[in-house]
């Protein structure tokens, strides 16, 4: 090789070394300047010196956070599905020892704040398995690179500050703040803004630590539910029975409410074939594996219930879940077999109702209100079952469509 060739091939090196180099040199120099603007922020929110000095600027991005946060399934978790992951029999067996080793102090909470022992059981084991799994992401550094990700920095921004908050006020170490990649610490999964306002000090050692302490996490649970409206006496709703000729289209609307005897007058009743109570309370009808699956009339304590968690069917799992851990049994009409959801179809049926003049939103392959409803107009100018849900022969029919 003579010696121009040796000097191009040592500076090709070069070159390729510096581009090795550069990128992460790149990213880390944004997330740096990021840090910068965070601290800058939690200054003005009053957090210490010493904690600005000696915690921020060692803070990691995690590129784990930000892959899970990007996470797209390819298939949609169909209500079956989703149920059998998470009210298990052994979830259901465990929920009623811990009730009983907990009942005198449940109980408490209950005169207290109004929220039946159940359901802080069974939030608690739906969040982290009665604590058997915390999550291992270390809190601030996950809370950071998000904050420090464009997609949604100013929610994350304020959770990262309120973190520092919560570190402050509780005299906590980094390495005692660990939790889901989302930044959700605890038994029961709070925030740090949710830690912040509603977390209580439940076992009275003067100190909230929703980590360690059990009572602590089932206290600030009632004091969580009880903060967004919780109505005591009141249960979260119940499996029913439909009859025959019942009109779908009434169904999968919870801004659809209606008294109990109204659902009675179209022919509901009870799993158990029995009448509805009477009772003053109004309820929306919910058919979330479409009208071949279980029905359940929901009352307001399912909505308390959904601004812990946007998702009917977690609502509706903590519901049923506890439910069985109260003693009752499963749901009547809990086996129902359901097709796998693919995030494509529903997709492609999402951009062909728009363009139909059926308002979906934005095309995102999530299965949400407004694109059931939609789905519930195009089966009823169709003669179909209107019952929201996307079928095999509903999404057929909408394919047609986009074929024509």
């Amino acid at each position: 090789m003579n010696t121009f060739a040796v000097r191009r091939h040592f500076v090709v090196i070069l070159a390729l070394g510096a581009l090795a180099i550069t990128a992460p040199s790149s990213a880390n120099t944004e997330f740096s300047t990021c840090l910068m603007s965070l601290q800058a922020q939690a200054r003005s929110a009053g957090i210490n010196e010493s904690i600005l000095r000696d915690v921020v600027p060692g803070l990691q991005q995690q590129e784990r956070v930000i892959s899970l946060d990007r996470k797209q399934p390819e298939f949609l978790q169909t209500f079956s599905e989703y149920l059998d992951l998470r009210v298990t029999p052994e979830r259901v067996e465990r929920g009623r020892a811990l009730l009983e080793q907990h009942r005198p102090f449940l109980l408490d909470l209950q005169e207290q704040y109004g929220v039946p022992p159940q359901y802080l059981v069974s939030f608690w084991g739906l969040e982290t398995n009665y604590g058997s799994y915390l999550g291992r992401m270390p809190t601030l550094d996950s809370l950071a690179t998000l904050a420090c990700d464009q997609r949604r920095s100013d929610f994350f921004s304020g959770e990262f500050i309120a973190a520092l908050q919560l570190m402050q006020r509780e005299s906590l170490e980094p390495a005692d703040m660990q939790g889901s990649w989302a930044g959700a610490v605890g038994h029961t999964q709070f925030m740090p803004s949710s830690y912040l306002h509603y977390a209580v000090d439940g076992d009275g050692d003067g100190q909230i630590d929703l980590w360690r302490s059990e009572h602590d996490a089932l206290a600030s649970g009632a004091n969580y539910l009880k903060s967004l409206g919780w109505q005591s006496g009141l249960r979260w709703g119940r499996e029913v029975q439909l009859p025959d000729n019942f009109p779908f289209q009434l169904a999968g609307q919870r801004d659809q409410r209606h008294p109990l005897q109204v659902w009675a007058d179209y022919g509901v009743k009870q799993s158990n074939g029995g009448k509805l109570p009477i009772a003053s309370a109004d309820a929306a009808l919910l058919v979330p594996a479409g009208h071949r699956g279980p029905a359940f009339l929901v009352y307001d304590n399912f909505e308390i219930i959904m601004r812990w968690n946007r998702s009917e069917l977690y609502a509706i799992a903590v519901g049923h879940l506890a439910d069985r851990i109260a003693g009752a049994g499963a749901l009547r009409d809990g086996s129902s077999a359901q097709e796998p959801l693919r995030k494509t179809d529903i997709e492609l049926a999402q951009k062909t109702l728009n363009a139909l003049g059926y308002d979906v939103g934005p095309v995102d392959g999530v299965l949400g209100s407004a694109t059931r409803s939609a789905l519930r107009d195009f089966q009823l100018a169709n003669n179909m079952v209107a019952d929201g849900y996307p079928n095999p022969s509903t999404l057929e029919a909408i394919a047609t469509h986009d074929r024509r």
